[in-house]
């Protein structure tokens, strides 16, 4: 390495070390933290300040425009699966099948279900909450902190999992577009990684964090208006109709040119957009039957869906004009030199990447967003399938969630659990998550 890259490396910590500071010590929200370290970056590595403004600007604009509506149609379809109690009927129903015995298990695969089309926070504020009903439930005996627990945690493993590693969720969707992967590769590989990790750090991790620590009643519940709750039949094609619009327009491509030909409608519709915006306008008739038209029922989605939509975007923009300082300032091509050297596997590079900076900004879309960013020219020197690195950049964004991470608090609140406690389970799972991650990821991709 020259004088110069470690001027960069310097710049780099020093711009995120910042942002960690501003966030955590003075409190200022992720946006304004990230701005101040996207420019403490360019003014300490050498970038004339209308430059750094510029990219700044094209950082979080390219970000945005390609990521707005999915956040905000993601929320809306989490908003009506919240407020009409589609996804509490999905949870009961799956909870009342799987007994005592199978409910950690039956919570896992409900979360990975219910958190496939919606944002991480959004799947939290629909599930946790049922499961943690349920919990309270359980018969006399079998009731006690450690087993409530035992049925809440796998919920949040399932979401998490999918959060990081699956389309169509923005932090994936976006390093797939970043780094040229494939997007049904992807959510195959993501799904193939994904249900193993999430047992592990799900149902089996839980036996081990959960006893001793104790809870306390939730501070925070969900809204629900007053319309009759969907039959499962309803919430569960809401819930899947647009990842199944996706997959099978990437599946169109599989096909004999002659017979793709007819299905070419399908590549539209696979348009992560648009399969949400059809998901979101299918979800009004489905949830809500003739009662679509109510202004109250309107006026409480998009008032439920755009609450957290300001603060989540703008935290996203920031990332993206962290990023792209940090790639104007040629920390990607540095990387590539680095691993050009053959000292590091690219993969387990790119996850260490992310997991600075998941541990530097709290926010795994964040992580995902810069490192993708950072590692395009990896990509295309390294000889690595885009689709794996997108996995291991979206592990390493969920490394131990702490207290920089809105995520840490929301579940905290919504566990019932004190600091120590938050730390023991949301944290180390997390991190598990992250690990069990990589290692999958990197037998699975000298496999496939």
């Amino acid at each position: 390495m020259t004088a110069e890259d470690y001027r960069l490396v310097l710049a780099a910590i020093a711009g995120i070390a910042l942002s960690i500071f501003l966030i955590i010590r003075i409190r200022l929200h992720p946006f304004v933290g990230l701005l101040c370290g996207a420019f403490t970056v360019g003014v300490l590595a050498g970038i004339p300040m209308t430059e750094t403004a510029d990219a700044v600007e094209k950082g979080a604009g390219a970000i945005l425009g390609g990521t707005g509506l999915v956040v905000a149609l993601g929320l809306g379809l989490g908003a009506m699966l919240q407020l009409s109690d589609g996804a509490g009927g999905l949870a009961r129903s799956a909870l009342r099948l799987s007994g005592v015995r199978g409910a950690p298990w039956a919570s896992l695969f409900t979360a990975l279900l219910i958190g496939l089309p919606l944002f991480f926070e959004t799947g939290l504020v629909l599930l946790l909450p049922i499961v943690a009903s349920a919990a309270a439930a359980l018969p006399s005996g079998q009731n006690d902190d450690a087993a409530k627990l035992r049925l809440m945690l796998p919920a949040l493993a399932g979401l998490s999992v999918v959060h990081a590693l699956v389309p169509p969720h923005p932090g994936p969707l976006l390093a797939v577009d970043a780094l040229g992967a494939s997007l049904g590769l992807t959510l195959f590989y993501g799904l193939i990684v994904g249900i193993p990790t999430a047992i592990i750090a799900g149902p089996l991790l839980a036996r081990f964090t959960a006893p001793g620590v104790k809870l306390s009643p939730p501070l925070l519940e969900p809204a629900k208006v007053d319309v009759a709750t969907p039959s499962v039949g309803r919430a569960l094609t809401a819930v899947l109709l647009p990842v199944v619009l996706i997959a099978a327009g990437q599946a169109v491509a599989m096909l004999p040119p002659d017979v793709a030909v007819y299905f070419q409608w399908l590549a539209w519709v696979s348009d992560p957009v648009i399969a949400l915006l059809i998901a979101v306008l299918a979800a009004l008739p489905l949830l809500f039957g003739r009662r679509i038209a109510d202004r109250e029922i309107q006026n409480a989605i998009w008032t439920e869906a755009m609450a957290p939509a300001g603060g989540i975007l703008l935290a996203i923009g920031a990332g993206g004009a962290l990023k792209q300082v940090l790639v104007s300032a040629g920390l990607s091509d540095m990387l590539v030199r680095v691993a050009a050297g053959g000292a590091i596997s690219p993969l387990l590079l790119a996850w260490g990447v992310s997991v600075c900076i998941r541990l530097a900004t709290g926010s795994a879309t964040v992580a995902t967003i810069t490192t993708a960013g950072v590692m395009q020219g990896l990509v295309a020197t390294s000889g690595v399938a885009p689709e794996w690195m997108v996995l291991a950049i979206g592990a390493g964004s969920l490394f131990f969630s702490h207290v920089n991470d809105p995520g840490f608090w929301l579940v905290k609140s919504y566990l019932g659990t004190d600091m120590p406690g938050t730390f023991k389970t949301w944290s180390i799972m997390e991190t598990v998550v992250a690990v069990v991650g990589l290692l999958l990821v990197l037998v699975a991709s000298s496999i496939f």
